[in-house]
């Protein structure tokens, strides 16, 4: 089991991890919940059925790691989508940045709520292991707890990625980043992206039927 996830009954599943793989995955876990920011709770004071209709940003975050997690919903400049071809090209690509504005700001305080929520079942589960006289310990997640994990190792993924600038041809087996040296500065962040990828990859097999 250890490193490998396997399917446990009711449709969860469980992984062995060491010591040193829990820390590496809470301290992930906790630096994207501080990405995404702190929750939108009412402050004291403040009307929460105001709160809750509150409308979120309309421009996509300047930090491109938040921007590949909250990206424009229908392309943008350059986009594939069929309005842009209609008149000029630069009548198109404002109607999308409008649309895309539109949509963002009605959505996304509730992805944000969502990705935050992943993250931090991330961290109760490992918060809650039983550590092996080793320091390691089996991680055992429900159901519901594979898919938050599956969220958030993916959200995990693509913020990491985009601080490596990572391509698609640097993914492969023969991609760059395998072939880091070891004194490449860059090693031990590439090491848990491709850790990371494959935990969720054995996560979603054993959870496919």
């Amino acid at each position: 089991m250890a490193g490998h996830f396997e399917a446990t009954p009711g449709g969860g599943a469980a992984v062995a991890l060491d010591e040193v793989e829990i820390s590496i995955l809470r301290s992930l876990a906790v630096q994207l919940l501080e990405l995404i920011g702190p929750g939108d709770q009412p402050a004291d004071g403040e009307d929460p059925l105001a709160a809750l209709f509150a409308e979120g940003p309309s421009k996509p975050p300047t930090d491109p790691a938040l921007a590949r997690l909250f990206p424009d919903a229908y392309g943008g400049p350059g986009g594939s989508e069929g309005s842009a071809g209609a008149g000029k090209p630069e009548e198109g690509e404002q109607e999308l940045r409008e649309r895309s504005a539109e949509f963002r700001r009605f959505t996304e305080m509730d992805l944000r709520t969502g990705k935050r929520d992943d993250a931090l079942a991330v961290v109760r589960t490992l918060d809650a292991l039983s550590p092996a006289p080793d320091g390691g310990a089996v991680l055992t997640l429900t159901g519901e707890e594979c898919l938050s994990w599956l969220r958030s190792l993916n959200d995990l993924r693509l913020t990491i990625g985009t601080r490596l600038e990572v391509s698609d041809e640097d993914q492969g087996e023969e991609g760059s980043l395998y072939r880091l040296p070891d004194s490449d500065p860059r090693k031990p962040m590439v090491m848990a992206y491709l850790w990371l990828g494959a935990l969720q990859e054995s996560l979603v097999e054993t959870l496919m039927p």
